[in-house]
């Protein structure tokens, strides 16, 4: 019994050490976003992380640790095998996280987590963010890293005896050390004997994001938050009589709008929801050319919202956020609910009721992320998509490229001109996202390049609509579902990862101009459902943009966290460390965000 005893330490042992080999090699791996640390930050990535990797260590030697003392009253070759058995599976889930983990950080932004199983059911969608060149690179890692622990717990496993016979007192004996053992064991799955149990929040300790991420254990991580489910009571922070005071003091303003964009009652409605198109790129000027041409020329004849804030990073949950003005969630997507997301307002239901047709239109997959029951349940009456299209065309991973459906779009529109009958149709475009395949090559950097073939595609749309006899009966608004990580390495939780823009247009629209107040993606809905004078009171999350009685901010949310942002500055709180990561006027937006956070999850248990 001795050498299993033995073996269970140097287990141990070999498992935390390997853990703790994985922190250096993310370093290295994103060595730009912590370039700037000093070397007993580098260094506090492992002391701070390896309670993490014991945690993880504890929970692989938990079995090992049982069939240990069922060996000792049942002795039998079996139980080696079985421990063998859960030792390489277990590093091969180590392996996988970890390499999943190195490859997605660059578009995420924060540790492997559950939120990864929301896109398995569609991995041929899930899989064509990753470019075939990090899938290699990914899978390379994973087998190498994952050999090695196999390596390593197979010479280990060699010295495990099961097959022993031992006395009666022994067996009692062996078994008291085994108990003790796996108490021990216990306490390193718990995180020591203070109150607070592991969590990912233990690995924190720097104010630079990237060296906490690096500490974190992925795949305590995707295992912790798989545990965690979708507590819905999470972010409780004041009692319920005091959060609705304070979210109806956020939200309800005088109830009108003090501004009348629109000439038209009922305008026809274009909108395009444009995939990943952030403030930050469409700004950008490449060898004094801008990124974005057609869409800054659009903003002088147009509406402007300057500061147009994201709910999100996330597709699926911008559009929530678009159509139905529903606050994006920090760790779940509520479009992956479809029994709550069906229960959603949305301003296609809104529409639809005062005699709008209304349809979707996209060139990839709307089954992804359950899109398709969350439109057609709220108020889509047509959807299309690449199952119904049929072209002469090539497709990228995501669908057809933004071009060929550009021109979908635009006979799809010409066939519906000439009816009294209103409509709304929203094009959600998909060529500006990883892996950024675009089949033109006006900038070097890709993203860029597929940004501008994006702006160039929603412009040919607008001028055929500007060439058409409909212009004048139709407002058409173009609004991102989300930003994206440019300038490359800010962090995640940046406001400039979250502004997006939005411009209204069409002959439709009054008169141009700039609207500078901070607003929040989910304003849309109520801010559109107001000038045009449809029931707007479903919508109890979504602000009237111009209601001269709302304060004028704008809220998103990250992994586990919020920012919110107005004219004064911002606030960005981490709801895992429960702290302030950036702040200008602090107290007050740390409220604010509290309240809107846990209004969201209160509106959401109530579907």
């Amino acid at each position: 019994m001795r050498r299993n005893i033995l073996f269970i330490v140097l287990l141990f042992a070999a498992l935390t050490a390997l853990s703790a080999l994985q922190k250096p090699i993310f370093l290295l791996w994103y060595a730009e976003l912590v370039a700037d640390a000093e070397w007993s930050e580098l260094l506090g990535v492992i002391s701070n992380g390896i309670s993490l990797d014991m945690t993880m260590a504890g929970y692989v030697c938990a079995v090992p640790i049982l069939l240990i003392l069922l060996s000792i009253w049942y002795p039998h070759k079996l139980w080696g095998k079985v421990c063998r058995g859960w030792l390489y599976t277990a590093s091969v889930i180590v392996a996988i996280c970890f390499s999943v983990n190195l490859g997605l950080y660059e578009y995420w932004r924060f540790p492997l987590d559950g939120s990864i199983v929301q896109y398995i059911a569609t991995p041929a969608e899930a899989m064509a963010s990753v470019t075939p060149q990090l899938f290699f690179i990914q899978t390379v890692v994973a087998v190498v890293y994952g050999a090695m622990l196999i390596v390593v717990v197979r010479e280990i496993a060699k010295i495990l005896l099961t097959e022993h016979r031992e006395r009666l007192y022994l067996k009692v004996v062996w078994s008291v050390v085994v108990l003790i053992v796996a108490g021990l064991d216990f306490l390193a799955i718990r995180g020591g004997v203070s109150t607070a149990v592991a969590n990912v929040s233990k690995a924190y300790f720097s104010d630079n994001i990237a060296l906490n991420h690096a500490a974190v254990n992925p795949t305590f991580s995707f295992i912790s938050s798989l545990s965690a489910g979708d507590d819905l009571s999470r972010y409780d922070y004041f009692d319920a009589e005091q959060c609705d005071k304070q979210f109806e003091a956020l939200t309800l303003g005088c109830g009108q709008s003090g501004v009348e964009l629109l000439s038209e009652k009922r305008p026809n409605i274009v909108m395009i929801i444009a995939e990943s198109l952030g403030r930050s790129t469409m700004d950008e000027v490449v060898g004094g050319e801008l990124v974005a041409p057609k869409l800054n020329s659009y903003k002088r004849e147009g509406a402007w919202f300057e500061n147009m804030i994201a709910s999100s990073f996330r597709t699926d949950r911008g559009v929530l956020a678009t159509l139905s003005g529903v606050c994006a969630q920090p760790t779940m997507s509520l479009m992956k609910y479809p029994q709550k997301a069906s229960k959603l307002p949305s301003i296609a239901e809104a529409l639809h009721s005062v005699g709008y047709n209304t349809a979707y239109i996209h060139g990839g997959d709307l089954n992804f992320t359950d899109m398709a029951s969350y439109l057609y349940a709220t108020g889509f009456e047509r959807l299309v998509d690449i199952k119904n299209l049929k072209f002469d065309a090539p497709t990228s991973k995501w669908g057809y490229a933004d071009d060929v459906m550009a021109d979908y779009f635009i006979d799809y529109i010409e066939g519906l001109s000439g009816s009294d009958t209103p409509y709304f149709a929203v094009w959600q475009t998909l060529s500006s996202h990883e892996p950024f395949d675009v089949p033109i090559e006006v900038f070097e950097d890709k993203m860029l390049n597929s940004m501008h073939f994006a702006d160039s595609c929603i412009g040919r749309v607008i001028e055929s609509l500007k060439s058409s006899g409909e212009w004048d009966r139709t407002l058409v608004v173009v609004i991102a579902d989300h930003a994206y990580l440019y300038p490359y390495g800010i962090s995640a939780s940046a406001v400039e990862r979250h502004r997006i823009p939005m411009l209204w247009l069409g002959g439709a629209l009054k008169e141009a101009g700039v609207v500078d107040c901070y607003c929040s993606q989910t304003d849309l809905a109520a801010t559109l459902l107001s000038q045009l004078g449809v029931d707007k009171s479903r919508f109890t999350m979504s602000r009237d943009i111009f209601d001269s009685g709302l304060a004028k901010f704008g809220y998103y949310t990250f992994n586990n966290g919020f920012g919110v942002v107005d004219s004064s500055g911002k606030t960005i709180y981490d709801c895992t460390t429960e702290s302030v990561i950036s702040e200008e006027n602090e107290a007050e937006k740390v409220t604010v965000g509290k309240t809107m956070l846990q209004s969201t999850y209160k509106i959401i248990k109530q579907l």
